[in-house]
């Protein structure tokens, strides 16, 4: 007979027999027995894991607690913004210092609501941003905006030809480095315009703007504006010599783009090895009052002189030499040049009776007016010429009495030059000044 087991909890046969502190199977009922209920396994009721489970495992077959929120394994920095970077580099530049500190007042904000770095880059952006703007601001108030710009186009007006920037001015005297006025230039030498040099600025002017009007256009018009103005540089231009040409600098089509549209006009050696010395400046700033006076009333006579028609020849155009239209019905522009040539010697005299010489010029310069008004008498005849034999005579006999020996001597006194220009005899036209050219630079 045998002997029943004593009381309490047993664990089924098996080939494991676990220990007297090994739980057996949780019955199913409401209250299973331990600290923690026990889930049944897909086995069966009966059926253990591999392992006994200690009081603070978890329930076998439950998820596992995730990762807490905010957690990662490896600290990666925060991203820096990028508009705070953006403000201080155009702070630093100082190129758009309103658009910079918007950019860093931005990227505060952004940096305060994701977290993210660059607060100091964004406030440096914001500082450097702010002290252009109160530079620029400062510079708009006193003009100094305006300077800059005139500055900036002075040096893209004066960058020419391979990107050399000069700049000459009137009065002033150079040599190229070339050797020659001729051609295209790129840089220029200044000296002293009392020694040896090239050529001497007389005057510039600046072309209008629009599209380049192409070379033939610029180098017409810096021709026929430099022999215009070159008068009120050298007013005593029998002081100026024969070999003497009228040479000038003018933009190309690259410096155009850069806002250059100035012509410069120059004196030059129309000899390609010849060289002036001295200055030809005879104007206000050198002259005395009683010099000036003389010289702005010869201007009268030789403004006339000038002007003869396009036939150089009498027999060609009588009419044109002598009286051309009848005063009364023209302006004088439009006269016979005999006419025009009376009409400005009745001006000339005048202007000298006129005028108060001093240190003893005025009875030399009486002289002069004397010959004057027997010249006028001679281009009235020959402005009534019958022919063109008879308009000669008397041409030949006034513009003796032009340039004769009371003109020399006047100006003798006067301290002007004493040598008078060669003129042809039959045109009468020119000062007996050399050719020039132009010279794109």
């Amino acid at each position: 007979m045998a002997t029943p087991p004593p009381p309490g909890p047993q664990q089924p046969g098996g080939p494991y027999q676990q220990g007297p502190y090994q739980q057996g199977p949780y019955p199913q009922g409401p209250s299973p027995q331990g600290p923690y209920p026990q889930v049944p396994s897909p086995q069966g009721p009966f059926s253990q894991g591999p392992y006994p489970q200690g009081p603070y495992q978890q329930p076998y077959g439950l998820p596992y607690q995730p990762w807490g929120q905010g957690y990662t394994p490896y600290n990666r920095p925060a991203p820096v913004n990028g508009l705070s970077i953006a403000a201080l580099v155009l702070g630093i530049l100082c190129c758009l210092p309103g658009v910079g500190l918007v950019l860093g007042l931005i990227a505060l904000g952004q940096i305060g609501r994701r977290g993210e770095r660059g607060r100091g880059l964004a406030i440096g952006g914001i500082v450097m941003s702010s002290i252009g703007l109160a530079v620029l601001v400062t510079a708009f108030a006193t003009g100094g905006a305006h300077d800059f710009w005139e500055g900036f186009k002075d040096g893209a007006r004066n960058t020419r030809g391979n990107g050399v920037t000069f700049s000459v001015q009137k009065g002033e005297c150079f040599n190229a480095p070339g050797g020659s006025l001729e051609g295209e230039a790129s840089d220029v030498d200044k000296v002293p315009c009392s020694g040896s040099h090239q050529a001497e600025v007389f005057a510039d002017f600046s072309l209008p703007g629009g599209g380049y009007p192409g070379d033939e256009a610029v180098g017409r018009t810096a021709d026929d504006k430099c022999y215009a103005l070159q008068d009120a540089y050298t007013m005593d231009f029998w002081a100026v010599p024969e070999s003497v040409g009228v040479y000038y600098f003018t933009p190309t089509r690259e410096s155009w783009s850069y806002g250059d549209r100035e012509v410069t006009c120059m004196f030059g050696s129309a000899d390609k090895k010849g060289t002036l010395t001295g200055s030809l400046r005879r104007d206000a700033t050198t002259l005395t009052d009683d010099q000036l006076a003389y010289l702005q009333a010869d201007a009268v006579l030789y403004e006339a002189l000038d002007t003869a028609p396009d036939a150089a020849y009498v027999e060609d155009d009588l009419p044109g030499h002598k009286m051309g239209v009848p005063p009364a019905r023209a302006k004088p522009r439009a006269w016979g040049r005999a006419t025009r040539v009376v009409a400005a010697l009745a001006d000339q005299t005048r202007k000298l009776r006129a005028h108060p010489w001093r240190n003893g010029a005025g009875r030399y310069v009486a002289g002069q007016t004397t010959a004057l008004e027997q010249a006028r008498e001679e281009w009235q005849k020959a402005a009534g010429a019958a022919d063109a034999d008879t308009f000669s005579t008397h041409y030949d006999r006034g513009s003796a009495l032009l340039e004769g020996r009371a003109a020399v001597t006047a100006r003798k006194a006067l301290g002007l030059a004493t040598t008078p220009p060669s003129r042809d005899a039959e045109s009468g036209g020119g000062s007996g000044r050399g050719t020039g050219g132009g010279k794109q630079v």
